[in-house]
């Protein structure tokens, strides 16, 4: 034995939009479940629908959402996301509440994917032309 631990491969770099995108979605996950849970509970789905489905559907959507998670990177990945955020949205024709869930995590998720590719590439303008002057960090 050397004495020396194996090295860790480095990690790969997230830009913000990632890092946003992901943490939006596996909140709204959670809610999506519960979203699942009172449909269930106030027997929203029509006649010929059990009642049972409502918790199936949301626990497809928050899985669904935690797997798009991972690939919010990729451009696909952030157009399901918003494909997922519609879904949300439509369950607002069962349980009224759900339009507010909409309106509210599909605007963090609309900010977090705006606003991060912003950031993303802003910050991929400083890596590519550094500021003139060490001595200011914030860049006046």
């Amino acid at each position: 034995m050397t004495g020396t631990a194996p090295r860790q491969p480095a990690r790969r770099a997230r830009g913000a939009a990632e890092s946003l995108a992901s943490i939006v979605l596996a909140f709204e996950s959670i809610i999506a479940f519960l979203g699942g849970l009172v449909i269930y509970g106030l027997k929203a789905l029509p006649e010929p629908i059990e009642p049972w489905w409502g918790i199936v559907a949301g626990t497809v959507v928050a899985v669904l959402m935690i797997l798009t998670g991972r690939f919010v990177r990729y451009p696909w990945g952030i157009a399901f996301g918003w494909v997922l955020q519609v879904v949300v949205a439509l369950g607002a024709f069962l349980v009224p509440a759900l339009g507010l869930v909409a309106i509210i995590f599909g605007g963090m998720y609309a900010y977090a994917t705006i606003k991060g590719a912003q950031l993303d590439r802003r910050n991929a303008q400083l890596a590519a032309n550094p500021p003139h002057e060490a001595g200011t960090a914030n860049g006046d």
